[in-house]
């Protein structure tokens, strides 16, 4: 073979392979596009490290059991102070108006702790049925009164003028308003010549000095 002849068939066999090479493929052929290539991203500079968030005080909340705060404590002074019952008390009744049976009757807190005496007394007469009317309105327990040890209360208690439909009774018996089924010992003050008038006996509520207990 010829060198002319060579040269032509090496050059025949180039350009065929450079055809294929950059010949279209079956997905173009067929009329599809061809994928996009994705480029590499950059990669992202490393930075520093987002330093750790310093840890919150924990907050402080009140005691839920209890009424103040949470050392379970009372912002009411009173919240354990009770009504006084006889077991708290000692009682004396003085005759203060002969004309008309009044007496002053005082209670005297005996024990080692606050107390507040509530309502009217209860008060009977000697062996006579029935008690004392309650004269004027008496303070709820959130007005009455705080008797400290040692500290006193008074009432006043009116016989009523002799009407000839009484009886006299020498001693008169006298329970605590407690608002409770509480069981109490009577009390007893003696009361000589205590005139007692159906129609118009009657006590106070107590109240915190004598001048009042017997002007109401």
């Amino acid at each position: 073979m010829s060198t002319v002849h060579r040269a032509s068939v090496l050059l025949a066999a180039v350009s065929a392979l450079a055809l294929t090479a950059c010949g279209p493929t079956e997905d173009d052929a067929a009329g599809g596009a061809a994928l996009p290539t994705a480029s590499p991203t950059k990669s992202a500079k490393p930075g520093n490290p987002p330093k750790p968030s310093k840890p919150g005080k924990p907050s402080a909340s009140p005691d839920s059991g209890s009424s103040g705060g949470g050392d379970g404590s009372s912002t009411d002074p009173d919240y354990d102070v009770f009504p006084c019952s006889t077991y708290d008390v000692t009682f004396t009744a003085t005759l203060a108006e002969p004309t008309t049976s009044s007496y002053l009757l005082k209670i005297t807190n005996k024990g080692g702790k606050a107390c507040k005496p509530l309502g009217h007394p209860v008060v009977t007469f000697g062996d006579l049925d029935g008690q004392a009317t309650e004269r004027g309105e008496a303070h709820t327990i959130e007005e009455a009164i705080r008797l400290e040890p040692g500290e006193s209360a008074y009432a006043g208690l009116m016989g009523g003028a002799n009407d000839g439909k009484g009886r006299t009774v020498d001693s008169i018996s006298m329970t605590m308003n407690t608002e409770s089924d509480l069981e109490q010992t009577p009390l007893k003050a003696p009361t000589p010549g205590l005139y007692v008038s159906p129609d118009s006996n009657s006590v106070t509520a107590w109240v915190g000095n004598a001048e009042d207990a017997l002007s109401l």
